[in-house]
């Protein structure tokens, strides 16, 4: 087995066993629409050309657009992401030589933060050209975005992600609330807001779940935050002061425990600016979330944890 070390949001390439329970259900075709894949070309041992590789990215782009799971940037959980091996490479017999070919396409859909693994197949092509760059591009045109086979790798992929977070819905929510205990609510939440809307019920579950450790999270960062204003307040109230102060209290969110501290010390330094310099703060207090702005709280939390993992994963191969 070999391992390739791979830079960017890759997959975790590991055999998955997943047991499907009569809850399980896949849901209806235009649920499974709404999951949508990355296209992701990893660095690998091959060494294929930049123009090459420039081509098959824009060929997996190609394949999950034409079927429906197009991605996008701002959700990138979810990849799909070719694995190329060489099967053959030879010189043609003819006046001039040509390089030749044979290609190995691995397919994987998986999820580009733990590597878990819901799809694969495997195409092979083959390209003659000039050189090794035109054989590559000719190799990789012979994959076809319309082909049945591709077409329905997605589809079982797609189903599998939900029945995926369906039969481990639980241990999912286990996980994150040990993470809560730890107050690593950041990483709890990111997990629990990687589970897909399409898988409904585990969905609603997760949502459940992050409400009090949300909550355990704003509590414990108005303490801090509030600490740290009252530390630049009191040390010198001035300007300055005021406006370090300020840029720490308008962070702070108004369903935390604290607020009405916070609220106080906002005033107490308002009262005091407008004595120093005869003017209005600049600086604000949070508005109350309304009930259809948590879910997109939680999502932002989840998001900035998921922006910093470390992004050097080990590509292992599954025998």
């Amino acid at each position: 087995m070999k391992n390739i070390k791979i830079f960017g949001l890759a997959l975790l390439l590991i055999a998955t066993t997943i047991t499907v329970n009569a809850q399980n259900q896949k849901g209806k075709s235009d649920d499974l629409g709404r999951i949508v894949l990355n296209a992701y070309v990893p660095s690998q041992g091959e060494n294929i050309p930049s123009s090459a590789r420039k081509m098959l990215n824009n060929k997996m782009k190609q394949i999950a657009t034409k079927n429906g799971v197009g991605g996008s940037r701002l959700n990138t959980q979810f990849i799909i992401s070719p694995q190329v091996s060489v099967l053959s490479k030879d010189l043609t017999a003819t006046a001039p030589p040509m390089t030749a070919l044979g290609l190995e396409f691995t397919l994987y859909i998986g999820d580009g933060y733990d590597g878990t693994v819901f799809s694969s197949m495997s195409i092979e092509t083959k390209g003659v050209g000039t050189n090794e760059t035109k054989a590559y591009i000719q190799a990789i045109k012979q994959l076809k975005p319309a082909n049945p086979e591709i077409k329905a790798f997605i589809n079982e992929g797609k189903g599998k992600i939900v029945e995926y977070y369906n039969s481990k819905c639980d241990f999912i929510i286990k996980d994150a609330q040990t993470l809560a205990t730890q107050n690593k609510y950041d990483e709890a939440i990111w997990r629990l807001t990687r589970v897909p809307d399409v898988c409904k019920e585990c969905y609603d579950k997760c949502m459940d779940a992050i409400a009090p450790m949300y909550k355990e999270k704003i509590d414990r960062e108005c303490e801090m935050k509030l600490t740290k204003a009252q530390g630049y307040w009191n040390a010198a109230q001035s300007m300055d002061a005021a406006e370090k102060a300020g840029r720490i209290l308008s962070t702070i969110e108004p369903e935390a425990a604290c607020f009405s501290k916070v609220t106080a010390l906002m005033t107490k330094i308002e009262t005091k600016v407008k004595e120093i310099d005869d003017r209005e703060w600049k600086y604000i207090l949070k508005d109350q979330a309304q009930e259809s702005e948590r879910i997109e709280a939680y999502r932002a939390v989840g998001v900035a944890y998921g922006e910093n993992q470390p992004k050097n994963v080990t590509y292992k191969s599954l025998f």
